[in-house]
């Protein structure tokens, strides 16, 4: 299977089969080892990171996981550094990325731009998060931290709560817990925040059961999983929109004593004030753990596509 995803792109967590993600999360298991001493199998590689949109963990990780590869890194992380600002297009970027390197890293506010990408490159793009849909490594960093909790996604319990509406990481991952069987999902927002129909429709073509709420104390008790999602101010047009639903939801230690011993508590970072500081005293955190894990996801991933 490994040859067979060999100069694939990443664009969607859809992409790839349950059993190539699975392929995936087993090489980051023996991955984790080398997180910290290395190995060289991608040496004399370049990952070329083309980064229009901030990031920090996403980015790191990835420029971590390269360098622990045995290979190498070079792009920006700021497109004010580039001849973007001079009015260079997206095609023309990624064009000349593609003959510096041997994969591409993109990240871009617009929806659609990596798939763009990678119909321009003749080398592997793999997407670090474009318009409020699709975040895949995100989403394999996230469904890792479930197995490596759990042992299995299957059955699995999982509330998403926060902005759905805006939150690319929120619906990636309900497109790749569709790849598993038995899953109960909900989906808890204010109204103004839910998830995109085109999301639910996808879940729902996929027989993947979910629930709609407003009321996480009532979701707690019934979850394994609750995956926090912070207000995505930076991605709402309006500014009164994000003042009417600033401070509409957030989870207390108070409401965690309904919660099952074994109920963990995620969130693709960085946070606001959906979860107190408090919390990451408790049992139930698990996001910090969860960013930690992205190092082996990525180093697999890269292993797994790169010529």
């Amino acid at each position: 299977m490994a040859s067979e995803m060999k100069g694939r792109d990443f664009i969607a967590i859809t992409d790839f089969t349950r059993g190539e993600l699975e392929s995936i999360f087993e090489l980051a298991d023996s991955m984790k080892k080398y997180a910290k001493s290395g190995l060289q199998t991608l040496h004399g590689k370049i990952l070329v990171t083309l980064f229009f949109e901030p990031s920090t963990r996403t980015r790191l990780s990835f420029e971590t996981a390269m360098l622990r590869l045995g290979g190498a890194v070079t792009g920006f992380a700021d497109p004010s550094y580039s001849r973007v600002v001079t009015g260079e297009s997206l095609a023309d970027t990624v064009r000349m990325a593609d003959s510096y390197g041997n994969v591409i890293l993109l990240r871009h506010k617009i929806e659609g731009a990596a798939r763009l990408a990678a119909e321009i490159a003749s080398i592997p793009v793999i997407n670090a998060g474009d318009g409020t849909q699709h975040h895949p490594t995100q989403t394999l960093t996230d469904l890792y931290t479930i197995r490596n909790e759990f042992g299995s996604i299957d059955g699995i319990r999982i509330a998403i709560l926060g902005d759905l509406k805006h939150t690319r990481s929120a619906s990636s991952l309900c497109l790749g817990l569709t790849h598993y069987k038995d899953v109960q999902l909900y989906l808890v927002s204010p109204e103004e925040l839910k998830a995109k129909e085109e999301v639910k429709d996808y879940i729902r073509g996929r027989g993947m059961d979910f629930i709609e709420t407003d009321n996480v104390e009532n979701v707690i008790p019934e979850v394994d999983v609750l995956y926090v999602t912070r207000l995505q101010k930076e991605r709402m047009s309006d500014p009164a929109e994000y003042e009417r639903v600033k401070g509409s939801y957030f989870i207390t230690r108070q409401m965690l004593e309904r919660a099952k011993k074994g109920m963990i508590i995620m969130h693709h970072l960085p946070r606001i004030d959906e979860i107190p500081i408090d919390i990451d005293y408790t049992p139930h955190a698990r996001y910090f753990q969860q960013a930690s894990l992205g190092l082996p996801v990525r180093m697999a991933l890269l292993s797994k596509i790169v010529e």
